[in-house]
């Protein structure tokens, strides 16, 4: 990362930010912070949400395909103001299918798609930080 010092504001227990903070330390080059006066750059959480919309139905008008949507808003700046990553969301989209007959298996395949996108998210913040340009 073009950080020498990084601190990571996200919301307290997010899943995203553990991880993003985790892959980070594996990457040894960016030393992580606790206070946002201690680091050249600050990576804020804007939003995040998970969402779940009907794809189709069934000509019964039972669900037969849900599209699950995870978004995450971010930036990235200094103390100030400057803008290495301005306001940024990623959308990550994935479509599974629905049986009234195995409701509890599709629970399942949602809690692992959503795990899977998460993952998929860390990936592309991390892309996207490694390309931010800082100004002397």
């Amino acid at each position: 990362l073009p950080f020498s010092s990084l601190y990571i504001g996200t919301a307290e227990g997010s899943e995203l930010g553990a991880a993003l903070k985790r892959n980070i330390r594996a990457l040894g080059s960016t030393k992580l912070t606790d206070a946002p006066q201690e680091a050249q750059a600050i990576f804020t959480a804007i939003g995040e949400a998970r969402e779940k919309n009907i794809l189709s139905l069934s000509g019964t008008g039972r669900v037969r395909e849900f599209q699950l949507r995870y978004r995450f808003a971010y930036r990235v700046h200094d103390l100030k103001g400057r803008e290495f990553v301005p306001p940024t969301e990623i959308i990550l989209v994935r479509d599974i299918s629905f049986s009234d007959e195995r409701v509890l298996a599709k629970e399942q395949e949602e809690v692992l798609l959503y795990r899977d996108m998460q993952n998929d998210m860390v990936q592309q913040v991390l892309r996207r930080l490694a390309a931010a340009k800082i100004e002397g």
